[in-house]
């Protein structure tokens, strides 16, 4: 696997130099909205088509779908520097009269500072705008909102940085609002007025909020600047990265390079490195407008992950990683293979390379008629200037073959009908019908018998493992799934399914006797590696005193020494057992068939408390 040779910000210091000696180069002018579309270099059988483009959109730093696949972009204005006033603005785009061009803008909210992500959802629209995540109401869809507002969080940072912030938006398989979280702007998150020894501490990685509890949580910690979350058909979640490596799979409560002296990763001693086995630099030179590195995938700058989910595309792009590279005006492609507990992601052909010298795209997202949407930034140079260019803006659709149009709005079907569509091919379908399935159960509070009967039948089914673990996190959404029935499949054919009910039995409540003793016999006993993995992940959930048996358990594993996450999840999930019981952890260390294991217990019993 390709590692960078030197440290990066002697890598940035060489480019700035050499910069500095050239004479000032003349910037081009961006090709015509157009043009660019068509001069897309793209893989056999694909082509680019323009949405929409300045005036229409300007700075879109992000964008989501509705249930209607209207597109909801975020303009960020002020991007650049903090400003005593919020230019920053929600625009809804719309394509009525199904040409593939939106001809219709609308302003939804102006007024937010500095916004970073945008999703919709349970009435209204959700905006990352550090120091806050807002949440605006619109609960009867006429596009006004329905009051100022309401500040779901605040402590999030931005005084450090302008541009490693929390940011994006995607709603996870579980019905949580997923985002990343960069480096150098680190948070203190609370709901507001929460007093600040009460407040959660984020300094990078990935976060999770849950929209009707309003809970805030640290998913994983690590890599630079995070910006695109995703999960692909097995509910597996990867991010892209800026300056380092640019994919990483992503388990909860793992800790990721680079570790930057974090406090919260002091006792991790290993972090879980990047699942590629290529860059797209070569290490000394990190920028995408130099022709080693155009030929190596385009520099370091990445954004946008999305794992591939629909139909539109050849089947056999499905569950491949795209993403945007900031300067190498490209779609990166990664191809993940399974590899023990998790991947490794080859490089693949890029889906398409921009003519356009101003194009930066920042977001993708699958549509309703399985396209990739992409934003451009439409700029120059560096991701993080501090004067951008703000009068410019386009949103291409990125399709395979013809085009069909579609037009839908999942909010007026059937609860029947949304229990339907998760066996579509397009995940767009299956997310879209969670999220309105979850809505409807947490505004109500309508314990539909008739959704959990038809979820639980697809569950039970002999259907693929893909579309059974669709019914289980809806039915976890829905808050219509009990302990008893997640215990039974911890002994489910599937080893997702398996995996999937051990995170959702340590997440809310105590795991009960029972459970626990079936956690300690999978440990044991179970041959997948992805159970074990889920495992390791749950012992950090776990009482203190809970963790010891299978913890015991995991060690013992001989075949997993090699594993790319085991040995690392395993440690940090013992890591705390250490010094309140130095004995029986160093019982554990002459158990454990696992080398890493061993070198970390010892080194922690001796570091003392």
């Amino acid at each position: 696997m390709l590692r960078a040779t030197s440290c990066v910000l002697l890598s940035l210091a060489i480019v700035v130099a050499a910069l500095a000696e050239e004479p000032p180069k003349v910037t081009p002018a961006p090709l015509p909205a157009e043009e660019a579309a068509k001069r897309f270099r793209t893989i056999d059988g694909f082509s680019v088509d323009l949405i929409a483009a300045e005036p229409d959109v300007v700075q879109p730093i992000s964008f989501c779908l509705d249930e209607r696949g209207r597109i909801f972009v975020l303009e960020a204005l002020n991007y650049g520097q903090w400003q005593a006033t919020g230019k920053d603005r929600v625009v809804i785009l719309e394509d009525k009269d199904g040409d593939g061009r939106a001809e219709t803008r609308k302003v939804f909210y102006e007024g937010f500072n500095y916004a970073t992500g945008i999703e919709v959802g349970f009435g209204g629209v959700w905006v990352m705008s550090p120091p806050g995540l807002y949440f605006i109401p619109d609960r009867d869809r006429d596009d006004r909102p329905d009051g100022p507002p309401e500040t779901i969080f605040d402590g999030f940072g931005y005084k450090e940085s302008r541009h490693n912030l929390a940011n994006g938006f995607t709603w996870g398989p579980d019905g949580w609002l997923y985002a990343g979280h960069g480096r150098t702007s680190p948070s203190d998150v609370g709901r507001p007025g929460t007093p600040a020894a009460e407040r959660i501490h984020c300094d990078g990685g990935v976060v999770r909020i849950h929209p009707t509890r309003r809970v805030f949580e640290n998913f994983a910690d690590g890599t630079t600047n995070p910006w695109g979350v995703d999960f692909d058909d097995y509910g597996q979640c990867f991010v892209s990265n800026c300056v380092n490596p640019h994919l990483f799979h992503v388990l909860q409560g793992g800790h990721y390079e680079p570790w930057r002296n974090r406090p919260s990763s002091q006792y991790a001693y290993g972090r879980i490195d990047t699942c590629a086995d290529h860059l797209h630099y070569p290490g000394k030179t990190i920028r995408g407008d130099i022709p080693e590195v155009l030929s190596m995938g385009g520099g370091h700058a990445h954004c946008g992950t999305l794992l591939y989910l629909a139909d539109q595309f050849p089947s056999q792009y499905r569950n491949h990683v795209l993403m945007c590279n900031v300067h190498g005006r490209r779609i990166n492609q990664d191809v993940l293979e399974r590899k023990g507990s998790g991947y490794v992601a080859h490089h693949g052909p890029d889906l398409a390379i921009s003519a356009d010298p101003w194009f930066m795209g920042v977001t993708l997202k699958i549509d309703h008629e399985g396209s990739v949407i992409v934003s451009d930034w439409s700029d120059t140079g560096e991701c993080h200037t501090y004067k951008p260019q703000r009068g410019t803006g386009r949103i291409y659709r990125v399709r395979y073959g013809e085009r069909k149009h579609v037009t839908i709005d999942l909010a007026t079907k059937s609860d029947a009908e949304l229990v339907a569509l998760h066996a579509h091919a397009n995940d767009w379908y299956v997310r879209t019908a969670r999220r309105i399935l979850q809505e409807r159960a947490a505004k109500t509070g309508r314990k539909s018998d008739e959704v959990k009967g038809a979820l639980q039948k697809q569950l039970d089914s002999d259907a693929p493992a893909t579309h059974r673990l669709r019914a289980l996190w809806t039915l976890w959404s829905i808050g219509r799934i009990d302990a008893a029935t997640l215990e039974a499949l911890l002994a489910d054919p599937s080893e997702y399914v398996r995996a999937w009910s051990i995170q959702f039995l340590g997440e809310r409540n105590a795991p009960s006797e029972s459970a626990r003793a079936k956690f300690a016999e999978l440990a044991e006993k179970d041959p997948s590696p992805v159970v074990r993995l889920y495992l390791a992940a749950l012992l950090q959930r776990l009482p203190l005193a809970d963790r010891w048996p299978i913890a015991a358990s995991l060690v013992a594993h001989a075949e997993d020494a090699t594993d790319p996450n085991l040995p690392l999840m395993i440690w940090y999930g013992i890591e705390p057992l250490v010094p309140t019981d130095r004995a029986r952890s160093l019982q554990l260390l002459a158990k454990s068939k696992i080398p890493l294991v061993r070198q970390y217990i010892a080194r922690r019993a001796a570091e003392g408390k």
